[in-house]
């Protein structure tokens, strides 16, 4: 069974580097790591345990090799998020061809959230992008994302320039 959402997108962009404000909160000690290629059961580990909540499903039904050729490719970077041996969350970049660099996927497994490290990574996020040349960096959250990745977003300097609206199925609860 599946249930009717409307679900309101929203398109984010920072113009340029000076644009974005940096997450001044403190070391919320975690450090970041750049797998490259990011190994498919990795990907898959890190898209499931950050996503499932927020019905992330695009990727689920992706063959091993059609995500190992997305991951190998020169134009997406992941970056993990490591609280000591365990993943907080990750982001993925994915350079466009019109020059842009879209933080295609971004967030935080649930325990991890509300402790500094989305702004922390959000940061990071937009600071590798840029050092991957963009001329622009953007990325979309829609009402089915958490609460606070807007705020988040808009904190860090984000300006919204798209808003959309549809209705998405989703399983009963």
């Amino acid at each position: 069974m599946t249930r009717a959402v409307e679900v309101v997108r929203t398109y984010l962009e920072l113009r340029s580097p000076d644009q974005l404000r940096p997450y001044q909160g403190g070391d919320p000690h975690g450090r970041f790591v750049h797998p490259d290629p990011c190994p498919v059961d990795e990907y898959r580990r890190l898209y499931h345990d950050v996503g499932e909540r927020w019905y992330w499903r695009d990727r689920l039904a992706w063959s091993d090799e059609r995500l190992a050729a997305l991951l190998a490719s020169p134009t997406i970077a992941v970056w993990e998020c490591r609280v000591g041996d365990e993943s907080a969350g990750y982001f993925e970049l994915a350079r466009q061809p019109d020059g842009s660099v879209e933080i295609a996927y971004f967030g935080l497994i649930p325990r991890f959230m509300g402790r500094g490290f989305g702004g922390a990574m959000l940061t990071k996020a937009a600071n590798e992008a840029w050092s991957m040349g963009a001329n622009r960096v953007w990325l979309h959250t829609c009402t089915l994302d958490s609460a606070p990745a807007l705020p988040n977003y808009t904190a860090r300097g984000f300006s919204e320039f798209r808003v959309e609206r549809f209705v998405a199925q989703l399983p009963d609860e």
